[in-house]
């Protein structure tokens, strides 16, 4: 399970990696160094502009091509059906071996795909040490070279009885790796940029030509390492919460051990 991220990147920047052609934030994507469900997300999906999409300017522009958009969406995924929102609480994560065929994401697995950037995600691992009571230490995994994660992720509109849009998302996870496996059993995967034209492409439907383009996101690439039990309340928010921790020394038979993997 992904239960929360970092995705610490400006706006702007997000906007000239992922080349988008729509900012459509309305400036609600900040830097979030502790990313929890039910909290706004950036997303990076393409799509025509709709009258659906939540604004007059959008909805004269109803003809016109799919483009890539930049938004805002609350993470956790709420299906169309869905009688009452608070379904997407429990719905942040989706899982790769089977979300092409579960009633709540197969729909959008076929046709509502999205990127979430990310600079990392958090795990928690159970140390267990002698005379003490078990623990659980939070780890920080990230690229080792800095750049940006685009975790492969669905998106959903949902239709309140007021009759307002709620974009919402989730995360899509795999089996972890062998290394990432010794702190958690899961974790997210990606889309390599030379694919993300391809898993953006709404018009793209072939279940195994959009199951290929998922590649897990350690995939030899990352590293990890104990960060401050700070990150373990929701409210605490900033950048020392992805920094390793000064009192994070872990013993050389354990996750961690050197600070990397």
């Amino acid at each position: 399970m992904c239960g929360r991220y970092a995705t610490a990147r400006a706006r702007q920047e997000l906007i000239d990696e992922f080349q988008v052609q729509l900012d459509a934030t309305e400036d609600a994507v900040r830097p979030d160094y502790n990313v929890a469900p039910t909290k706004l997300v950036p997303a990076v999906l393409t799509r025509a502009p709709r009258p659906a999409d939540g604004s007059e300017a959008l909805a004269e522009q109803a003809e016109q091509q799919a483009v890539r958009q930049l938004r805002a969406l609350r993470w956790g995924l709420v299906p169309s059906w869905a009688k009452d929102p608070k379904i997407g609480n429990r719905m942040i994560n989706a899982r790769a071996e089977t979300v092409h065929e579960k009633p709540s994401y197969r729909r959008a697995f076929a046709k509502r795909r999205c990127l979430l950037p990310a600079d990392g995600f958090f795990e928690w691992y159970n140390l267990e040490r002698e005379g003490h009571k078990p623990a659980k230490q939070p780890f920080f995994i990230r690229p080792r070279d800095g750049a940006v994660m685009a975790m492969a992720g669905l998106y959903e509109l949902w239709r309140s009885p007021e009759d307002e849009w709620l974009w919402t998302c989730t995360v899509i996870t795999t089996q972890a790796t062998d290394d990432v496996g010794r702190i958690h059993d899961r974790m997210p995967m990606t889309v390599a940029p030379d694919h993300w034209d391809a898993w953006l492409d709404p018009e793209l439907t072939a279940l195994e030509d959009v199951r290929g383009l998922l590649v897990p996101a350690m995939n030899g690439t990352m590293e990890a390492f104990p960060v401050s039990k700070a990150v373990n309340n929701v409210r605490n928010n900033g950048p020392e919460l992805i920094q390793p921790a000064a009192d994070g020394h872990i013993s050389g038979d354990e996750p961690g051990s050197s600070a990397l993997f």
